[in-house]
């Protein structure tokens, strides 16, 4: 889902975006429309965003720079988002709360899924970083309790 003005729209669809377009798909989302997974916008549309910033804010699909969803660069951001982009961020303890997968995954897509989170991890290491890197692995459903992962054997997989 691209916002973008009129002049960008032939650009964002090109690259491969399922929607784009500013006013059409603002009216769209008013009625409840929220069946994509990543919403991009260029800086000039997001004063427009305003009336559905609340929407999208709670489903965690407003663009916003610290993730990449608000550029000038249309066509690069939405090819690297179809690639496969994955986005983690951690907590002052270190500890990295990301999403990997919906309820209608099948069992083989969660896999792979999780397989290339925890490959980005690991290629993210910094250089400088000495000893063990991923200390324990725990997945768990948004309520659910958290099952714990051995840490060795994933590592072996995704290696």
């Amino acid at each position: 889902m691209a916002f973008v003005s009129e002049d960008k729209v032939k650009e964002a669809k090109s690259a491969g975006a399922i929607e784009a377009g500013k006013e059409e798909l603002i009216d769209k989302v008013l009625k409840g429309w929220t069946e994509f997974d990543v919403a991009i916008a260029t800086p000039d549309v997001m004063k427009d965003l305003g009336k559905i910033a609340k929407i999208l804010g709670q489903k965690g699909l407003m663009p916003n720079p610290k993730a990449g969803t608000i550029t000038s660069d249309i066509k690069t951001t939405v090819e690297t988002i179809k690639k496969g982009q994955i986005e983690y961020r951690n907590d002052k303890l270190c500890n990295l709360h990301n999403g990997f997968g919906k309820i209608n995954f099948t069992k083989e897509q969660l896999l792979e899924n999780v397989k290339a989170y925890i490959k980005a991890i690991i290629d993210a290491k910094p250089a400088t970083v000495k000893g063990t890197y991923i200390n324990t692995i725990t997945l768990a459903t948004t309520m659910g309790p958290g099952i714990k992962v051995d840490v060795n054997g994933v590592l072996k997989e995704v290696k």
